[in-house]
């Protein structure tokens, strides 16, 4: 299932607004409930299939998050009121894997997609705008609460974005009961947990490279290396 994962996908849900530090590099308001948006599957980028595509005229930012993949069905997940070890019991069933992803963001156009008040779609869902690494086994990541995300543009040291997992405002049970609340989850569908501090720009040229540790220890399957390119076509992002 190394990246098979990803063509049982149905679609990509992604938690916006998870880490404190992220809401306040980019001055936003800090939700009082976990909100979502989804990102269409075309938008995904397997290992080896080709570089990230800059569409003209975009600024495009990048979004390190950690991805977990369903493995059952979930509906109406509930957490409030329920034993902990309960609810941890049955979420850690409910996921079959994990992924490195990056939220690829078209900052200048979601910018002005939110001064008219409208979906965010454009911004997130440019082919390639959704770069997974291979499937990660549950046995790799023993506690998802507890891991270190890093990306780094062009090998730089210390990375762009690096920080814990411990720091999400909502953890996986709080997310599923969110997402689940509204719309079923089903097997296959990829979601996306929100990304730390560090978010910034790439360009055609660069080279981004990310990963996963676990107790200092990186995780192979999480690797994820790709050179940024020119997307070419017609689109065009005009002020």
């Amino acid at each position: 299932m190394s990246v098979a994962f990803a063509e049982r996908a149905r679609k990509v849900v992604c938690i916006g607004r998870n880490y404190v530090d992220h809401i306040k590099e980019l001055s936003n308001v800090r939700p009082t409930a976990p909100f979502f948006f989804l990102k269409p599957p075309s938008s995904i980028l397997l290992p080896g299939n080709g570089p990230i595509l800059i569409p003209k005229g975009v600024n495009v930012h990048f979004e390190v998050e950690l991805a977990f993949i369903l493995g059952k069905e979930v509906k109406d997940f509930k957490v409030a009121g329920r034993d902990k070890a309960e609810v941890e019991k049955e979420y850690l069933d409910a996921i079959d894997g994990y992924a490195l992803a990056i939220d690829l963001t078209g900052r200048n156009v979601q910018d002005e997609i939110k001064k008219k008040g409208l979906p965010w779609t454009t911004a997130k869902g440019f082919d390639t705008f959704l770069p997974l690494s291979t499937f990660i086994p549950k046995s790799k990541i023993p506690n998802p609460a507890d891991v270190t995300l890093w990306l780094s543009v062009n090998n730089q040291s210390p990375p762009n974005q690096k920080d814990s997992t411990k720091l999400m405002i909502w953890p996986i049970p709080e997310i599923l009961s969110a997402i689940s609340s509204v719309m079923t989850l089903q097997p296959g569908d990829i979601v996306l947990t929100g990304t730390p501090k560090g978010v910034g720009s790439i360009k055609p040229g660069d080279h981004v490279s990310g990963g996963i540790e676990v107790d200092g220890v990186a995780i192979p399957e999480a690797k994820i290396e790709l050179d940024v390119a020119d997307k070419g076509g017609i689109y065009e992002f005009k002020n």
